[in-house]
């Protein structure tokens, strides 16, 4: 089931960037582990993780969810992964920014 956050993202990227390519969902990218990105674009290697519930101490920001995500995206960059991670803070107060980063990684652009 879709958290809030992941729904805003994926309806604002489809609004927004409809000439990318639709990212696939929930993507187990280093099995037999079960690590999963919110959206992936496999061909690409790039995925976006939608960080929840930073401001009211949910897994992610607590000691062993925090520690267990360090694991996931140090793995999920040594198989040549892109990730970018979005807070709901990000989405909130600029989603076409966000998107458009994700748009500029899947171009191949490098911006700082």
């Amino acid at each position: 089931m879709d958290s809030e956050l992941e729904t805003l993202f994926a309806r604002g990227f489809s609004l927004l960037a409809p000439e990318a390519p639709a990212p696939v969902r929930e993507y187990t990218f280093a099995p037999p582990r079960r690590w999963r990105f919110d959206f992936a674009w496999p061909e690409a290697r790039v995925a976006v993780e939608v960080e929840g519930g930073t401001w009211d101490r949910g897994r992610h920001t607590r000691g062993a969810g925090y520690a267990g995500d360090c694991a996931k995206y140090n793995a999920a960059v040594l198989g040549g992964w892109r990730v970018l991670r979005f807070t709901s803070d990000m989405l909130y107060s600029d989603l076409r920014a966000c998107v458009a980063q994700v748009v500029a990684l899947l171009d191949g652009e490098q911006r700082y």
